[in-house]
């Protein structure tokens, strides 16, 4: 019964559950499945609403604990437990599909009820990565949410929609197979040391042994293909152009986020020596990619390809600031992690409403915008500047947090960072003027509609937000900073592993 009272557990179950329930529902069915899908996420977003009210800041062991035994004999369990991060990324889940939901309503005109499910059981499986605390369910959660994803890119997506989900597929998988070859080594290990089967993360903490730099590497790749880190990100501005405007935002404000979890939470704590021994190489591989993603978007004539560079740039940084074990850089970059899903997401959102009403997505068919749509031309700025870190804005906290902190510990790296983030202003900035400004050259411009009620419905929480975290950004930094601290810690060697969940709440 505790499965579907637990909240953190009915986070997962309730979209699961809406999204198989919309794949098997008939045809004839299918101009109720937009409504029902968003109804879905809707609710969903109430569950996380729930998890934020009832999570105590002044708590760092992980809190709404569920421990259920799955398969007892290998030493499986349904464990579930959540500290400030992975809050901060199941509400952004949830807000993001609700988006994502809303906004496919005029976009998606052919098996509405298979898109809307699919759309859900992505939701589902990332709530599962970021609440799980078996080494196991993690895997089958990291898994899951590629398959769902694959036929969003694959069926609704554009024109090369197959070959890049081809490619996103073989890529993701590629790297997710050796990380399974590295978890039964581990768990492996653990057994022949302790005399009992255990995936549970914090039972794993120090089992590596004399292994632990290939084991580190293994799980390393996966989640570097995810982030991505150069040279691992040519999956990303493919899957990106060709996926539906809910696909994009999904890929950028979460699927990204999931490698850099997969170090917070797996990666450093299982291997601290080896973490440490490769943070230098793996900031730099950051730093790389702030500069090399800027100017790669800085040369897009795509809008979506632009901003799928953008994303490699913020993750770069983000990376710095994980890879320093700086307690300022760390909270920075949980922050930005959260600040870029609102940023990033609300650009693809952007983009979409613009290619759904032009059928377009190069920036030269375009200019003089603001003429004609006055409303759609002031969100896109505010969000446009909202990614650069203007003051005020939520990207600003995040991105000089990670600045300040890595640059105590790597000069260079924040060096490299701080270029990348001056060539965001150039990038983004001239793409709002080519698209926004100049003379109305093309008559299919002069009478396109500006933002509609429904529009304005998912585009008005992420403004809010970007608002709210710019200028009282200590609302969640409160409740990032005790993972950020417990982060740090686990990666010394010889450190405790983190506090098990806490049952109950």
């Amino acid at each position: 019964m505790e499965l579907l009272t637990n909240p953190l557990s009915l986070m997962i179950l309730l979209p699961a559950a809406a999204g198989l329930a919309l794949l098997a529902l008939p045809e004839r069915f299918a101009g109720a499945a937009a409504p029902l899908g968003a109804a879905a996420a809707f609710a969903s977003l109430c569950v996380a609403a729930r998890l934020w009210l009832g999570f105590d800041p002044a708590v760092t062991a992980m809190q709404f604990g569920l421990d259920r035994p799955w398969l007892p004999y290998f030493g499986i369990t349904y464990s579930l437990g959540i500290d400030g991060l992975s809050l901060a990324l199941i509400i952004l889940a949830a807000l993001l599909t609700a988006a994502g939901a809303l906004a496919s309503f005029g976009q998606i005109k052919e098996s509405r009820p298979a898109f809307y499910g699919c759309l859900l059981l992505t939701e589902a499986a990332l709530a599962g990565v970021f609440a799980a605390r078996d080494l196991f369910v993690f895997y089958l959660f990291w898994e899951a949410m590629l398959v769902p994803m694959y036929f969003l890119v694959g069926v609704w997506g554009g024109e090369r929609r197959v070959h890049a989900a081809v490619k996103f597929f073989v890529y993701t998988v590629a790297g997710s197979a050796l990380m399974l070859a590295a978890m039964l080594w581990l768990a492996a290990a653990r057994h022949a040391a302790a005399g009992a089967w255990s995936f549970r993360i914090t039972d794993l903490c120090g089992a590596a042994g004399p292994a632990q730099g290939a084991l580190f590497a293994a799980f390393a790749l996966a989640f570097a293909v995810k982030v991505p880190l150069i040279p691992l990100h040519t999956w990303l501005p493919d899957a990106h152009a060709e996926a539906p405007t809910a696909g994009s935002v999904l890929l950028a404000g979460l699927l990204l986020k999931t490698g850099v979890y997969g170090f917070i939470r797996i990666g450093v704590p299982l291997f601290p020596q080896a973490a440490a021994a490769a943070a230098p190489w793996l900031a730099g591989a950051g730093a790389a990619g702030v500069i090399y993603a800027s100017l790669a978007a800085w040369r897009q004539r795509d809008i979506k390809r632009l901003i799928a560079y953008s994303s490699i740039a913020h993750l770069g940084l983000v990376v710095v600031g994980i890879m320093s074990f700086d307690l300022t850089a760390v909270s920075g970059a949980a922050l930005q992690m959260f600040n870029h899903g609102v940023s990033t997401g609300a650009l693809f959102l952007l983009a979409g409403l613009l290619h759904e009403r032009r059928h377009t997505r190069l920036i030269e068919d375009y200019g003089g915008l603001a003429a004609s749509v006055p409303a759609f031309a002031a969100v896109f700025l505010v969000t446009a500047l909202s990614s650069i870190g203007l003051p005020g804005l939520n990207g600003f906290v995040g991105e000089a947090l990670v600045l300040f902190g890595s640059f105590r510990v790597y000069p260079w790296a924040a060096a490299a960072a701080l270029s990348g983030v001056v060539l965001s202003a150039v990038y983004m900035l001239g793409l709002y003027q080519q698209v926004f400004f100049g003379p109305l050259r093309r008559t299919e411009n002069r009478v396109i509609a500006d933002l509609r009620p429904r529009e304005w419905a998912c585009l008005l929480p992420l403004l809010a937000l970007m608002f709210y975290v710019g200028l009282k950004p200590g609302a969640l930094l409160r409740r990032l900073e005790p993972a950020a601290a417990s982060y740090i810690e686990s990666a010394r060697p010889g450190a405790l592993p983190p506090a098990a969940p806490k049952e109950g709440k």
